[in-house]
């Protein structure tokens, strides 16, 4: 029986930190204050944020790196599998698996958990055979070996669930093959990181094979419907008898980040059922994932939430955003337009005319176009500019703002608003402060996530005109913003010449 080593854990190895999994077990890990020794080709990309954890460079194919790696490991991670290669990866997995396996058990590594693919029969594709065989590599150095097989992973930024997204998105009619029928079991990522870590600490006699799924088993074309009917959007699924593997790499390749190679990896996977088969998992970890619905919602959230949590003055100088290109930046799926002004005022009085926006106040710029897309907007059965605002001078978190709703607000440094009106996809209006009392910093960023062709064609297609009115707006509240003696006096509407056209 293997138990957990009393006291002190013996360092962790971790492999694929750069990857979309080992990223996020790495972010947990280091939350249970875990010693994780991360080992990767390229140091510079993992981004350790606590004191026990260490970075080491190797490289799976180099088996002398390897050695150093595993001294004093108790428990190796691999999350390692070579699906970009250009060719011959079943070749380039063997090897690497080899050389893991054989430096944990030189080095006295107790344990290696291994996170596989799904599927079952003799006729796998090479991407899911290639997997399983380096399963079965590991579990033969006779270091005990927990091989977790997976099928779909949903969550935000993994490579099926946006190949899936990108399909529904952009594509408001789809010619699809018969696979679109076949059956899966997603699962979410927080579940699959739940297996993970539990690993660490489960009592097994010997090597073993655990196939992990979610509560439901459904078909792609049900899962390409439910993210459609999350998202708010139609879509018709026509399957097409003849559309053959290759044929749907290639197209996959033009309408999806996916690279065409690796497309038609995933795409030869598909026809094979990807269902768990045996209950073993849940016999013996205690541990009830969730059902697609719920996994698809989550992803939704958590993408809105880390979102969100980007302070948009941070990430434009550390990043090296370039935000006067048109069309503003991509920050994942959406696109961005920021743009920042300086202001010889401390900070309170430079977010005064952001907090009194909108309402009596107006929108400092244009505010007869705002009046005119208010009316568009109610014509489309929108909400209009009618409920002006109910606290001309506090924000409240939740309450409405003319076609906008409050979603953040910090005193003196943070507002973000949520558009609520008819749009073809979603949008956010952000406004930050930062400063002292000599001077401050007021950064704009407009936010949009387009829901397929025709949300991208309408910010593209707006961009100018969004822009200079955009510009003006932070040009005004500027101006307002100086001419506001302290806090707390009333600001004066400021005209502008459009007020007048």
């Amino acid at each position: 029986m293997t138990a957990p080593s009393p006291g002190p854990r013996p360092p962790i190895l971790l492999t694929g930190a750069t990857g979309y999994v080992g990223g996020r077990l790495l972010r947990l890990l280091e939350e249970r204050r875990e010693h994780v020794r991360c080992l990767t080709r390229r140091p510079e990309a993992v981004a350790a944020h606590r004191d026990r954890t260490t970075i080491v460079t190797g490289d799976v194919l180099d088996v002398e790196s390897l050695r150093p790696a595993m001294r004093g490991v108790e428990t190796a991670y691999y999350l390692v599998h070579s699906m970009t290669a250009a060719a011959g990866f079943e070749e380039q997995d063997r090897r690497a698996a080899a050389n893991f396996a054989a430096a944990a058990r030189d080095a006295g590594v107790h344990r290696i958990v291994y996170l596989g693919g799904l599927g079952a029969g003799n006729e796998l594709s090479s991407h899911l055979s290639s997997r399983q065989e380096v399963g079965r590599i590991l579990a033969g150095s006779g270091v005990q070996t927990i091989e977790f097989r997976a099928s779909i992973v949903i969550g935000s930024g993994s490579l099926s669930f946006e190949m899936l997204r990108k399909l529904v998105e952009r594509l408001p009619v789809m010619l699809t093959p018969r696979w679109v029928r076949t059956r899966a079991q997603p699962i979410a990522i927080e579940d699959v990181l739940a297996y993970l870590v539990a690993a660490l600490d489960v009592e097994l006699d010997g090597s073993a094979v655990f196939e992990i799924g979610g509560a439901d088993q459904v078909s792609y074309e049900e899962l390409m419907r439910e993210y459609a009917r999350q998202i708010g959007v139609r879509r018709r699924i026509v399957p097409v008898p003849l559309l053959t593997a290759r044929l749907s790499s290639l197209w996959l390749g033009l309408v999806t980040p996916v690279y065409a190679r690796v497309g038609r990896k995933l795409i030869d996977s598909l026809p094979h059922e990807t269902v768990v088969r045996s209950a073993a998992a849940e016999r013996v970890f205690p541990i009830s994932p969730r059902g697609y619905r719920e996994a698809i919602a989550r992803a939704l959230a958590n993408e809105d939430r880390e979102f969100a949590e980007t302070r948009w003055s941070d990430a434009v100088s550390s990043a090296g955003l370039r935000p006067e290109r048109y069309g503003g930046v991509r920050h994942g799926k959406r696109l961005v337009d920021s743009r920042s002004i300086h202001v010889p005022v401390p900070s309170a009085r430079a977010f005064r005319p952001i907090r009194t926006i909108g309402g009596e106040t107006g929108w400092y710029f244009g505010n007869r176009l705002w009046r005119l897309r208010g009316f568009v907007d109610l014509l489309a059965g929108g909400v209009g500019v009618r409920r002006g605002r109910r606290d001309p001078e506090t924000p409240a978190v939740g309450s409405a703002l003319d076609f906008w709703r409050v979603e953040a607000y910090e005193p003196d440094r943070l507002l973000r608003l949520h558009a609520e009106m008819k749009l073809p996809g979603r949008a956010w209006l952000q406004f930050e402060v930062d400063g002292d009392d000599s001077g401050s910093t007021i950064r704009q960023t407009a936010i949009f996530h387009p829901t397929g062709l025709l949300g991208t064609a309408y910010w593209y297609g707006l961009f100018p005109v969004h822009s200079w009115i955009f510009k003006g707006m932070l040009d005004e509240i500027a101006v307002a913003a100086r001419r506001t003696p302290n806090p707390g006096r009333p600001l004066p509407r400021i005209a502008t010449d459009l007020d007048h056209v």
